[in-house]
């Protein structure tokens, strides 16, 4: 329901924008932006799903392997004191909590790529728990706000962006990012338990803990490395990892005596179907997305903003990131886009850059997400999730605002 008026107040908005600028600007040409808008990204939202094809072909083939293999059962296992309790409604020992788990560790790493078809896993096995098919449950919202969250220790590809833009120390955004984006979590998670009236017991209080000091050592060893040398490490480390979760499944596999191949194909052709089958939903949100900013809504709302900043006598000096922020929830190449079109005008070592890209990077693209995700199993009725996931979008950006001045200010 919450995706259904969200949907509909993009078209009204983009419509009451246009005419607006028809009516008293005479400007005819935004009727053909915006159905111009409207065909490309019907376009790129296939392309988005085209790509992803190969992705999801590949590792839905690795995880079927790894489900054979009993790999997945074993990281329900390592993880169910503390996954038992933020999704009660999922039996221990169930292959979901396995794909939870390597999807939220391959987003903390920074691995878009491999998060996604891990996570659309993780909703297929959740959706096989319930009752009624077309409505989110509980364990399905707390695991899209946790992806929306978007908990990342290693943001490589941010750190590219500003490499390739001409920043002297393309990394030092590093620590924003992941202070921003814990606080996103945390205050998303809390938020969610306290909904869902999950007790926040010693067990949740101690691996929030756990979370946090990993964190906080892994701010500690990337902030002692030469500058040049913190995205290679970091790069590697993905990588390495990443690597070795492929080997690591079918060792597993030839070790149970099962056909790698064959699993690997039976699983990969599960990931074409579920490629084919969210292109309805891309796009119809990537389509509304567009329109809207085609419109000029988006530029008239940030021009406000600052106009509103600077009367109330505040530094206005972020509100050159608000296109970033506002769009960060809606599409994740369109605030990359917006990222790169701030670094181009200022350079890439301005504080609104650094700005741009810690609020990039703090959270995870929610209605993208919200897309995909209820979109593969067929939820049409995804409840709070919206709610709750633009909770978390909202604190980790404001997040970010306060540590970029923190640091660059």
């Amino acid at each position: 329901m919450v995706l259904n008026w969200i949907w509909i107040s993009f078209f009204a908005i983009a419509f009451l924008v246009a005419m607006a600028k028809t009516i008293f600007y005479g400007d005819l040409a935004v009727w053909s932006d915006i159905m111009n808008s409207s065909f490309s990204q019907a376009a790129f939202a296939f392309e988005i799903s085209l790509g992803l094809t190969g992705v999801l072909t590949l590792w839905l083939g690795i995880m079927k392997i790894g489900e054979r293999a009993g790999v997945i059962e074993f990281f329900g296992r390592l993880i169910s004191p503390f996954f038992s309790r933020l999704f009660p409604g999922i039996p221990k020992g169930h292959p979901a909590m396995g794909a939870i788990f390597m999807n939220i560790s391959a987003n903390m790493l920074g691995l878009d790529n491999a998060a996604t078809p891990m996570g659309l896993r993780a909703m297929q096995e959740m959706q096989s728990l319930n009752k009624r098919k077309d409505t989110a449950t509980d364990a399905m919202i707390m695991f899209l706000v946790l992806n929306s969250s978007g908990l990342c220790l290693i943001p490589i590809s941010i750190m590219m962006y500003r490499a390739q833009g001409g920043a002297s120390n393309p990394t030092d955004i590093f620590i924003p990012i992941l202070i921003a984006t814990s606080v996103a979590t945390i205050v998303g998670l809390t938020a969610l338990c306290i909904k869902q009236r999950i007790r926040m017991d010693r067990v949740i209080c101690g691996w929030l803990a756990g979370i946090g000091g990993v964190v906080a050592l892994t701010v500690y060893f990337f902030s002692s490395l030469p500058a040049d040398r913190m995205e290679a490490y970091s790069t590697f480390a993905a990588n390495v990892i990443l690597f070795s979760v492929i080997i690591a499944f079918i060792i597993a596999g030839v070790r149970k005596h099962i056909n790698v191949y064959d699993t690997f194909i039976e699983g990969a052709k599960e990931g074409f179907k579920t490629a084919v089958m969210i292109i309805p939903y891309l796009v119809a949100i990537l389509v509304a997305i567009g329109m809207f900013r085609a419109s000029g809504a988006l530029d008239m709302f940030t021009s406000w903003i600052e106009s509103f900043v600077t009367m109330l006598g505040f530094d206005a000096r972020w509100v050159g990131a608000l296109p970033t922020m506002l769009m960060k929830p809606l599409s994740g190449s369109g605030s990359c886009a917006m990222m790169l079109d701030v670094m181009k005008e200022n350079g890439a070592d301005a504080f609104v850059s650094r700005v741009a890209a810690a609020v990039r990077g703090s959270t995870d693209t929610t209605f993208y997400i919200l897309a995909v995700y209820f979109g593969s199993v067929g939820v049409m009725k995804t409840r709070y999730a919206a709610g709750y996931a633009l909770l978390a979008d909202l604190t980790g950006a404001v997040a970010a605002v306060i540590v970029a001045y923190f640091f660059f200010g």
